[in-house]
């Protein structure tokens, strides 16, 4: 009982005493260098380490967990696509998630994070736009479709108290053959890319969002994926520096506020082979002190094998991240209060004043840049009302420019006897997957047949296709096949060699058309399950306009 006494006793006069000899909160009226480092020579070892911290959280609503982490003075939350299809309930959750950040000590708010990148990755749903992205972009080539791109799907996720965007994407489309940049590509030109990234970046800071330039130092020449497996990119200096680091150069020139580290080696460059996001040399030596770079660095996700293999421990690989330069470790999931990714490091922080030190830098960066965006009057709101979202969701303004800028972007691939109108198209059959496709088609080709596939064809499916397909294709001319996917081609495919004419609609990378050079013609679209896309690319056909895309590798 004494010792509870005793205890109890201690912790009154532990909060009396940071009550007595805290002088300032996030909202003081003082110059923002000054009042950060206010902020973080009064805060605890808990408060530095918690303001580096970024956390994910499973299911529609943030759990009791999450609020327990705000309560420490957690300094930002990821909203991933799980806990999007309801995005009122997405106002509503970072409401909360704000009102608790307001409830500590220091008032700071929380930067609310997500990936909208545009096109494929569209981590908010509900009726947000899906809009071209980023290739189609590159295959217009007008940095003025980046901004715009980039500001109104800022305006939808501000609305919503998302105030920082993992984008833009400015990885190179160098490996042809990977699913994981693709498309989220402008394409494989370095000084493009970094011209249409900082048109990208300019829009999304317009629009009042923080700009996450991805993934540095490049991800565009691996096939592998991060979540998995480390990629390896075996290239020398001068080749990087020509290639992988333009786009990065032409962003820090025009001041980018925040750059994600990638989980990526590039071992000719840093021999140790540990995995840019974890690299001292990238991240401090070249980034900050070579280029000059002055923002904040946050890691790609750290539940990441690519991050966590190379560390040998989650609590290692957290610790490596700071040390290396970065300010924010990004976590998909909500660590539990005693997990030793936070037990391990706050202990070090006691035991290692050099750790200490680089925590503290970390939370001084990241507040400074906290205090820069809240009070610049363009920040997003931080309790965002549910009832208002429908006004700004979907943007209607975005509504017309992303079809114009669809137009801009459609590539003639193969020109064929394009345009295919209706009356001399004989008996047309529709083959594929996405409504809009079909839609689109009824209205120029009205009588046509439809033979619908799953968009996500696995390989029963496709086989199932190609056995019946047989059934119906005699009775027609015309075959226009809308392509998205490997098995896509292979059911366009059956068609080689037959006495149909065939048109290709290709909506995602032009590398599936590489096997169907046989078709008629082929237009490219670039774009994820996009509806203006799919309009601009039968309109195309229908010769409602001439495409004017360049493919942009």
């Amino acid at each position: 009982m004494r010792r509870k006494i005793l205890l109890i006793a201690l912790l009154i006069f532990n909060s009396a005493f940071l009550a007595i000899a805290q002088t300032v909160t996030f909202w003081s009226k003082l110059p923002d260098e000054e009042l950060a480092r206010k902020i973080t020579d009064e805060m605890t070892d808990s408060e530095l380490l918690s303001q580096t911290f970024m956390f994910g959280w499973a299911g529609a609503e943030p759990p009791e967990l999450l609020f327990q982490w705000v309560e420490r003075g957690l300094g930002s939350v990821k909203v991933f696509g799980w806990n999007t299809e309801d995005i009122h309930l997405v106002a509503k959750s970072i409401t909360s998630l704000q009102r608790g950040a307001h409830s500590t000590r220091f008032e700071i708010p929380l930067f609310v994070a997500t990936d909208q990148e545009g096109g494929w990755i569209r981590h908010v749903k509900g009726n947000t736009a899906i809009t071209p992205g980023n290739m189609a972009i590159g295959a217009a080539g007008y940095p003025a479709d980046a901004w715009y791109t980039a500001y109104y799907i800022s305006q939808e996720i501000k609305a919503l108290g998302i105030n920082m965007n993992f984008a833009p994407t400015v990885d190179l489309f160098t490996a042809h053959d990977s699913t994981i940049i693709g498309t989220r590509s402008f394409g494989d030109d370095p000084h493009k890319t970094g011209i249409l990234g900082a048109s990208f970046a300019a829009g999304t800071m317009a629009a009042g969002v923080i700009p996450t330039v991805k993934h540095y130092p490049g991800h565009g020449d691996t096939s592998l994926d991060s979540h998995g497996k480390l990629p390896v990119i075996n290239i020398n200096f001068d080749t990087f520096k020509n290639r992988e680091l333009i786009p990065y150069i032409y962003l820090i020139k025009e001041n980018v506020p925040a750059v994600m580290s990638g989980h990526l080696s590039y071992p000719q460059i840093d021999t140790s082979g540990a995995p840019a996001s974890l690299s001292k040399y990238f991240l401090t030596d070249l980034l900050r002190n070579q280029l000059g770079y002055k923002g904040i660095i946050i890691t790609d996700d750290m539940m990441m094998v690519g991050a966590t293999a190379y560390a040998g421990a989650m609590s290692n690989a957290f610790r490596m991240a700071l040390e290396a330069g970065n300010d924010i470790i990004l976590s998909s999931t909500t660590a539990k209060l005693n997990e030793a990714l936070w037990t391990r490091n706050l202990n070090a922080m006691s035991t290692d004043e050099d750790f200490r030190q680089c925590v503290k830098q970390a939370a001084y960066r990241v507040i400074l840049a906290k205090l820069a965006y809240f009070k610049s009057g363009n920040s997003a709101t931080l309790y965002p009302d549910p009832d208002e979202v429908d006004k700004y969701i979907p943007n209607k303004d975005g509504e017309k420019f992303f079809l114009e800028q669809a137009c801009r972007s459609i590539t003639v691939d193969k020109q064929g006897s394009m345009p295919l109108k209706s009356d001399d198209a004989g008996r047309v059959l529709l083959l594929g997957s996405l409504d809009s496709f079909f839609k689109e088609a009824k209205k120029r080709y009205p009588k046509s047949g439809e033979f619908h596939f799953s968009y996500e064809t696995g390989p029963n499916e496709t086989q199932w296709v190609l056995d019946n397909i047989g059934d119906i294709a005699p009775g027609y001319d015309t075959v226009i096949v809308s392509v998205s996917s490997e098995n896509h081609a292979k059911i366009a495919n059956y068609f080689k060699g037959s006495n149909k004419r065939v048109f290709i609609l290709c909506t995602m990378s032009p590398e599936l058309t590489e096997s169907l050079q046989w078709a008629d013609a082929i237009l490219l679209g670039y774009s994820w399950r996009c509806d203006y896309s799919m309009a601009a690319m039968l309109a195309a056909l229908n010769g409602e306009f001439v495409p004017q895309g360049v493919r942009p590798y």
